[in-house]
């Protein structure tokens, strides 16, 4: 029966809880009479049946003005309430009207206010009964949780979800002793020390986070405590989305590891994020990517007069220009969004593009940076990392772009692979280049691992971890600094405003992250547990491959010693080595040899003279090397063509 009902068409269904109402009006005014004269005989029913059929004839149109057939049994909840009141208030005074003007002397008011109470108690008590029939679900489908919270956010979720069919709060937990042993909507409030406890006792699967506006601190110190029942977790957004309206409070989704590594909002420099942007033109390589889609989310909202994307897959540049031209058209924005499709090494078109469309400002996002697949394909990486960069600086300088900014890596600094090398050389292009009388502003920005980019763990584990396992690590002691993409992006905006020309910045990481922590803490915010000797029942095991080609165990931001603060807390000025525009153009010229003929010995040798620091730790991997020469050829140093005298003393002088 209930199956039937469900099924039937919405206007089927209101019109089936009207003719309930309907049937039901009028007994319960003939009931009013009855308590107010202590009984009804026939006689008084048959005089005021008229009084008892008009009761519903009113009432039934007021409430379907004000909405009372529009809820959706099933989901209705207090909100109803005032509503209920609000429209039985007024039929019952209409109704007054109607019997003082037909009746009149026959009834006081107190029959009317017998009939208010009880016809507000039925409505009430007939939606709610309802709801709590159709609502019955099988207890097997049921996800048991606790909500950490009971603040008003926690209650709000707690009312969102009763009706769902996926979640059943069971108890709320929170640390206010004031609020412990209380009861909010029926529901319990526990103390967190219970919480283990309760786990047990009431089935509790997962923890619904309610505490949206608590800094990120402190919600690390939950999530850090929590993780270790090995439940699932799940948070609610954001107060600021709240606010916003961005999203409801019944919009949880499950903890992701950002939340367990996210550090404190520092609030951006206004003056900073918008100097090189508001009112300009500007570009964006590599538009497509991670880090390129996340700048152009952040320089639309910034109001450029023109936005150019360059990026050589068609896919990645269709998807962030259509979710753009969305973003402006839902802004009412006027702003230019240019997709084009090329690469950083077509000196040429880049050259016409930037000088055609008056572009002011470039972020250089574009590039290889994958370790293990660049290590794999050296050459490729040299081509697009540093001759990509060389090429798109110089067609920057011909245009007379004024600011150009490079995303950078902390695998530049002593780098132990081809990436990182690619990426050093492109920075000591662009600081010979700011040595030089343009009127481009050069200026590069290094930071770590972010959250979620292309290439990045996180994503990688996570799919992992819902395949059942197992979770692949390369080595037990490996660290890295993360940071979140939009943190990023952010301060890569701020930092490039900074620039005089030749800077390299440095972005404040944090603490380094374990990766092998990483992978724990996310098994078991999926409300699983690692298998080890100690917990032999865990369902996800952790399994280590061995360092890949050109992976370091740890990485570095700084190759020496000598940085500065800046305008911003977050942000740090370096002093690196650099190598004049003469030595290393004649470097560049004899590495860009070496990749023509694929001479892979000779291209690490000239990658160890350009670049101080750069130990290459694995054999070379080059597949195409490896397959003409039969087995992996080992690193050995091999002599390139000589460099003249005076190269060869700057470079001992200046790098060595």
């Amino acid at each position: 029966m209930k199956n039937v009902f469900l099924k039937l068409p919405r206007k089927q269904k209101q019109l089936i809880a009207a003719s309930v109402d309907f049937f039901s009006i009028p007994l319960i005014f003939l009931l009013a009479l009855a308590l107010h004269f202590d009984k009804v005989n026939d006689a008084v029913a048959s005089h005021f049946k008229w009084i008892a059929l008009a009761a519903a004839l009113i009432s039934i149109p007021i409430f379907v003005r004000l909405g009372l057939y529009r809820a959706v049994i099933r989901y209705i909840d207090q909100i109803i309430i005032s509503a209920v009141v609000v429209s039985v208030t007024i039929a019952t005074a209409l109704l007054g009207v109607v019997a003082a003007l037909t009746m009149p002397g026959e009834l006081t008011m107190a029959p009317f206010l017998i009939y208010w109470v009880m016809t507000i108690l039925y409505v009430l008590a007939s939606r709610f009964s309802a709801r709590g029939f159709f609502h019955q679900r099988k207890q097997t489908d049921i996800i048991r949780v606790a909500i950490y919270g009971a603040g008003e956010a926690g209650s709000h979720l707690a009312n969102a979800i009763k009706p769902g069919k996926e979640y059943h709060p069971v108890c709320f937990i929170d640390d206010d002793p004031q609020r412990v042993n209380t009861t909010i909507g029926g529901i319990r409030v526990f103390s967190s020390s219970q919480l283990e406890r309760l786990a047990r006792t009431k089935n509790i699967s997962a923890i619904l986070l309610a505490m949206p506006s608590i800094s990120a601190h402190r919600q690390r110190e939950i999530l850090d405590r929590l993780a270790r029942l090995s439940l699932k977790i799940m948070i609610t957004p954001p107060i600021s989305q709240l606010v916003d309206g961005h999203s409801r409070v019944e919009d949880v989704r499950q903890i992701e590891i950002e939340d367990i590594l996210s550090r404190e909002v520092v609030s951006p420099n206004a003056s900073l994020l918008s100097v090189c942007i508001k009112g300009k033109s500007v570009m964006v390589s590599g538009a497509g990517g991670s880090i390129g889609s996340e700048l152009c989310r952040q320089i639309v909202a910034l109001k450029p007069t023109r936005l150019l994307l360059l990026d050589i897959s068609e896919f990645a540049l269709y998807t962030i220009e259509q979710e753009l031209r969305e973003t402006i058209v839902s802004n009412d924005q006027e702003i230019e969004l240019i997709a084009c499709i090329g690469s950083v090494l077509d000196t040429d078109k880049c050259t016409r593009l930037l000088a055609s469309f008056a572009v002011d400002t470039v972020y250089h996002a574009a590039a290889y940076k994958h370790v293990p697949l660049v290590e794999h394909n050296p050459v490729e990486g040299i081509q697009n990392n540093t001759f990509g960069t060389l090429s798109f600086a110089r067609a920057a300088m011909a245009a007379k772009v004024k600011c150009f900014v490079l995303i950078s890596t902390d695998k530049a600094v002593r780098p132990t692979n081809v990436m990182g090398a690619t990426k050093r050389v492109a920075e000591l292009v662009l600081q010979a280049f700011a040595r030089q009388n343009s009127q481009t502003r050069f200026s590069m920005v290094r930071f770590g691992n972010v959250l979620g980019s292309s290439g990045s763990v996180v994503p990688l584990f996570r799919k992992q971890i819902a395949a059942g396992g197992p979770v692949t690590l390369t080595h037990p002691d490996i660290t890295r600094y993360f940071m979140t993409i939009p943190e990023a992006a952010q301060l890569v905006l701020q930092a490039g405003a900074m620039g005089k020309g030749g800077d390299v910045f440095v972005l404040d990481m944090g603490a380094p992250v374990r990766i092998a922590d990483l992978a724990v803490r996310m098994v078991r915010l999926s409300g699983q547990e690692v298998r080890t000797k100690e917990t032999p029942a865990g369902t996800i095991e952790i399994t280590y491959t061995g360092l890949r080609p050109g992976e370091k165990l740890y990485e570095e931001l700084l190759i020496g010693t000598n940085v500065s603060g800046t305008e911003h807390p977050l942000i740090m000025r370096a002093e690196e080595a650099e190598i004049e525009w003469r030595f290393l153009e004649q470097m560049l010229a004899q590495l860009n040899d070496c990749c023509v003929r694929g001479d892979q010995t000779q291209i690490r040798s000239l990658l160890a003279k350009i670049v101080s620091g750069y130990r290459p730790l694995s054999p070379i991997v080059d597949h195409e090397w490896c397959a003409q020469s039969g087995e992996v050829a080992a690193p050995a140093a091999v002599q390139v063509a000589p460099l003249t005298a005076p190269v060869n003393a700057w470079i001992r002088e200046q790098v060595h």
